[in-house]
Order: C-alpha cells, then sequence, then structure tokens
C-alpha cells in the first residue's frame, strides 16, 4: 500500500465513521430529530454499523484501521512503524472531516438549539454529540474504563487476523462492528467508549470552532483521557498479543 492509498483510504473511511457516529448522537440527542431520545441502544448499533460502513470502505485502500490505537496495536504486534503516521494523520482529518459533515446534515436543528418560551428547558448540550463525556469525572477510573475497552477492541482484532476467512470472505468488518456494539452496550456506560482517540478529539477540535449556537464547553480540560487511555489500551493489546500468540 502506497502512503497516498493509506492516507485516503483513512480519511474516507474514518470520515464515514464519524458521520455516522456523530450522526446518530445527534438524531438521539437534539431536541428537533425524529429520533429524539431513542437511547444508548440506538447509539450503540449506530457506531456499530458506522464502523462498519467506514471500514469496508476503506479497506480496499489501507485495511480499514479507521483507529489510532489500532494502528498502534498492529505496529507493536508486527514491529512495522514506518506507516503509523500516514494511518494517524488520514484518521484525524477524516474524523475533523466527518464531524462537519455531520454538522451540515443536522445544521437546521443546530441553529434551532435555542431557548423559547415554547422549549422551556433551554438549549441541548451538544459536546456529547461529537465526544465522549463521562458519568462520573473520576480521571482514574475513565481512564482504566477507556483502557479495558480498547483492549477488548483491539485484542480481538489483532485475533481476527489468525481466521484467515474472515479476511479472504470479507466479513471480518463485519465480525469487528458488532464487537463495537457489544463494547458500547457492555462497557461504554461509564465514558461514553471513545476506544479511538481520532474519533474523540478530531470531533472535539471540530466542535471548538463549529458556529453553533449555545454549544457549551468542549471540556477541554477532559480531552487527554479518551486520547491516552485508548492509546495506552491499544499499545498493551499489541504487547499481550505478541506474548500470548
Amino acid at each position: 500500500m502506497s502512503n497516498g492509498d493509506i492516507f485516503l483510504g483513512e480519511v474516507i473511511g474514518t470520515g464515514i465513521l464519524i458521520l455516522f457516529g456523530a450522526g446518530v448522537c445527534a438524531a438521539v440527542t437534539l431536541k428537533h430529530s425524529k429520533a429524539k431520545a431513542s437511547g444508548w441502544i440506538v447509539i450503540a448499533f449506530g457506531w456499530g454499523f458506522a464502523v462498519l460502513a467506514g471500514a469496508y470502505t476503506a479497506a480496499p485502500l489501507s485495511g480499514g484501521h479507521l483507529n489510532p490505537a489500532v494502528t498502534l496495536g498492529i505496529a507493536i504486534d508486527t514491529g512495522k512503524w514506518d506507516k503509523v503516521w500516514v494511518y494517524v494523520l488520514g484518521q484525524m482529518v477524516g474524523a475533523m472531516l466527518g464531524a462537519v459533515l455531520a454538522y451540515l446534515v443536522y445544521l437546521a436543528q443546530f441553529n434551532a438549539n435555542v431557548h423559547t418560551d415554547k422549549e422551556p428547558d433551554g438549549p441541548t448540550p451538544t459536546l456529547g454529540i461529537f465526544s465522549t463525556i463521562p458519568e462520573i469525572r473520576n480521571p482514574v477510573a475513565n481512564l482504566l474504563t477507556e483502557i479495558i475497552a480498547t483492549m477488548g477492541l483491539v485484542l480481538p482484532i489483532l485475533a481476527f487476523g489468525l481466521t484467515k476467512g474472515l479476511g479472504e470472505s470479507g466479513t471480518q468488518a463485519l465480525v469487528v462492528a458488532l464487537l463495537v456494539v457489544g463494547i458500547g452496550l457492555s462497557l461504554g456506560g461509564p465514558t461514553g467508549y471513545a476506544i479511538n482517540p481520532a474519533r474523540d478529539l478530531g470531533p472535539r477540535i471540530v466542535h471548538t470552532f463549529l458556529p453553533i449556537p449555545n454549544k457549551g464547553t468542549s471540556d477541554w480540560g477532559y480531552a487527554y483521557v479518551p486520547v491516552v487511555g485508548p492509546l495506552i489500551g491499544g499499545a498493551l493489546s499489541g504487547v499481550v498479543y505478541n506474548l500470548a500468540f
């Protein structure tokens, strides 16, 4: 794979991932959405389908990592580091692009996110549409959650490589998508399961600059947790996989 193919594949794939993922969060969160308040199960499946669409699209060009934690785990396992920066750069650009596209899809709903006499509850906070927010803010606990949840993603992805039929049949992306749904349903409650530094950081940057009415804070004091936690989880996955398999 050339650097150009890897970069383009990761931009497109991660862009689709965030478009669908932030899109389902917007659908469930914003007041004037038809899917308003449809719940966590919808969000978990929405993110799973987002992974499915992004990974299938990117696979012919880049292999469809879509996640710096996955890229890091693979690099530690294989010892191949020369393409890591290309993957991560593509993932970050794609994540920001996907966040902008999700904003444009829900532009009217974002612009209607204001206080009126008919809506006394006031504007809806918007950061959770783009990035993760912990239910209980405890840096140690939040980091542990992200580390463990990311290992629950990256270790199986590395192990899927042992089953050659998955890659040959094209079902590996489907299995990973279902894995993401499972992680969301079982481990997503404490922090919103970033499990992907680009997925959280790219949209958080976009949220900071988008002209969203009453958008609230971008919470940069927490932003290191969904970056550092998944990177540690990805690195530990590579080490464990290398030692065990």
